[in-house]
């Protein structure tokens, strides 16, 4: 008996340096979490802005350019994935890799060949631990992206349309991506988080409200050097602008998802607590009991052997 409160005390003070530890993740998060929300909101209004410039100037012009051109037989398929670099988060890169494997089966049904592009250690051991091949990956930043962050992956992107940047050359458009899609967690609240997806490339035409009216009278623009190097210099700005607003709403899902996991380690371990404790509590009264028992059973034996001798 004395063995098994031992076992149950133990068990008691490694939960509760558990708890500490759930606790102090829990309490980082939330503290990491307003500057999250604050900087994918402050980020938002650009971005909006951004694709509704670049849009409308793709629509009313007359220029064609390969990051604003369907391809009419499309053959592969670019998808970013954006996962976080540490585990503790619940299900936020488990529901990630999810909506990306839908999304390869929908576009390998289509006959779209799918190279992968990773960020994130967790999208990375995903592919590896399955032997699954990608492109590439980037690591480090989920928590905290940087724009720097984004143009990176977003000028590895850019080539994979085979586009310079500078020059606007193109190469075999057989082995040049048709798409890019980005699979990211979108911000909804503290309490939800969402998987999406988005068509990142072509860019897709200004369509509803954002669209002028018949009797509007559409500007017109005027471009120097020409419309085509206009383009070809603003729409990379684009692209990196919208991956880091997907990066800005991963790392404060992320945030918040490993609050609500480290709020729920907490109160599970401080449930296994009082359960361990009514445990060894029930136990020390039984090996109490049994020792007043053993007591009494004694004195009575030795009261016998009295009254029999005299």
């Amino acid at each position: 008996m004395a063995a098994s409160v031992r076992e149950l005390r133990a068990k008691i003070r490694s939960t509760q340096a558990t708890k500490k530890i759930t606790r102090a993740m829990e309490l980082i998060a939330a503290s990491r979490i307003i500057k999250a929300q604050q900087r994918a909101a402050a980020a938002a209004p650009y971005a909006r802005e951004l694709t509704r410039a670049v849009s409308a100037v793709a629509t009313f012009s007359n220029v064609e350019h390969a990051l604003t051109t369907e391809k009419a037989d499309p053959k592969k398929a670019a998808v970013l994935v954006i996962a976080s670099d540490r585990g503790l988060a619940g299900a936020y890169s488990a529901s990630v890799m999810k909506e990306a494997e839908r999304l390869v089966e929908k576009l390998q049904s289509e006959g779209k060949e799918v190279d992968l592009y990773l960020s994130g250690r967790k999208a990375e051991a995903y592919y590896n631990f399955r032997d699954r091949p990608y492109v590439q990956s980037w690591t480090g930043f989920s928590d905290k992206p940087e724009y720097a962050n984004a143009k990176e992956i977003g000028n590895t992107l850019v080539r994979t349309f085979h586009i310079d940047e500078s020059e606007g050359e193109t190469i075999d458009p057989e082995v040049a991506a048709a798409e890019l899609h980005v699979v990211f967690t979108r911000f909804k609240s503290m309490l939800t988080q969402e998987p999406d997806v988005i068509r990142l490339l072509p860019l897709e035409v200004v369509a509803g409200t954002e669209a002028p009216a018949e009797d509007d009278v559409l500007p017109l623009y005027e471009f120097e050097p020409s419309a085509h190097e206009v383009l070809n210099a603003l729409l990379p700005k684009y692209i990196h602008s919208r991956i880091y607003y997907c990066l800005l709403q991963a790392s404060a899902s992320e945030l918040a998802a490993r609050q609500k996991a480290m709020k729920s380690a907490t109160d599970n371990a401080q449930d296994l607590i009082e359960k361990y404790t009514r445990t060894a509590n029930q136990a020390r009264q039984a090996g109490i009991t049994q020792e007043i028992s053993e007591i009494v059973g004694g004195a009575n034996a030795l009261a016998d052997a009295s009254a029999g001798s005299e």
